[in-house]
């Protein structure tokens, strides 16, 4: 087994260990090594295609139109913004703002009766650009009727790549972590804050958390477990609706009230991948564990 690579030993691979090194990170996508302003690259562009011969810029407005289109009817013109296109079921689309899409997805996680009917709202919905780039919507597994739920922050590549939650090495070890406390990962439910994968592993952003929101809390409620545990920072944050880290929120508890009135034990602790990285740190995991078992 080779042995940690620490921040100071980064700027001292060789490339095949560099390239080892930010696979291990989450890295999947090729970036350059300094930020290109695109803005800057654009107007380049139009400078040097100013110096070109037969160069003719347009005006702001496109004003380079043919005879038909300054013809165009005096009613048309004077017809105003075209209205914004909705999708298909009725649903926002990535042009509309937070708020617009957020209370979307309220009113399709309302509206759904059942799992079933949850998963193709959140299928059909438009209002997260984090759909767009993602491979697959990663809904949930495990037993509809688990006493407990599990609820991660976001999906990574390999769970982008096969639809599921917590398939790579985190998952062996929240496997693992369950056996320790006598349960399998069959009699559990697992999702996520979020069903779609932010590229590159990043942190999702605020925004994208609060327009999902409305799904998760909906998904718990159809299952109506007794535990609900947090795994990771942006699901503690979200459910738990707090300011602070993991670190203080681990351990801790809450209730959490569902829309119909049924209630569950809140807690959270730290995911299992950060537990991958920081192996010193699974004595607190089990001790936290311990106490979920004794809520069950």
């Amino acid at each position: 087994m080779s042995n940690p690579i620490t921040d100071f030993d980064v700027n001292n691979l060789d490339p095949f260990q560099a390239l080892v090194w930010q696979y291990e990170m989450g890295v999947d996508e090729a970036i350059a090594d300094e930020p290109l302003d695109r803005f800057k690259a654009s107007e380049s562009l139009t400078r040097n295609a100013a110096n070109r011969p037969g160069f003719a810029p347009q005006s702001p407005t496109g004003a380079r139109r043919g005879p038909a289109q300054a013809a165009r009817p005096a009613a048309l013109a004077g017809a105003g913004p075209a209205p914004v296109p909705s999708g298909a079921d009725g649903g926002f689309l990535l042009s509309d703002t937070p708020h617009e899409a957020r209370q979307s997805a309220r009113d399709a996680a309302a509206a759904a009766s059942n799992l079933d009917e949850l998963k193709a709202a959140i299928e059909k919905f438009e209002g997260c650009a984090l759909k767009k780039s993602a491979s697959n919507t990663v809904f949930g597994t495990g037993n509809v009727e688990a006493k407990l739920v599990l609820v991660g922050e976001a999906p990574g590549a390999e769970e982008d790549r096969q639809g599921l939650p917590f398939v790579v090495p985190s998952g062996k070890l929240l496997d693992a972590m369950l056996r320790s406390i006598g349960l399998a990962r069959e009699e559990v439910y697992i999702t996520n804050i979020l069903p779609w994968r932010p590229p590159g592993n990043r942190q999702p952003t605020t925004a994208e958390v609060a327009v999902c929101e409305p799904f998760v809390r909906r998904h718990l409620e159809l299952i109506g477990p007794s535990v609900v545990v947090c795994l990771g920072g942006s699901s503690a944050k979200t459910l738990m609706e707090e300011d602070r880290g993991i670190t203080r929120l681990r351990g801790t508890w809450k209730e959490l009230v569902f829309g119909d009135g049924a209630k569950a034990d809140l807690t959270a602790m730290f995911h299992p991948a950060y537990l991958l990285r920081t192996p010193e740190q699974k004595r607190l995991a089990w001790r936290d564990l311990r106490a979920i078992a004794q809520k069950l």
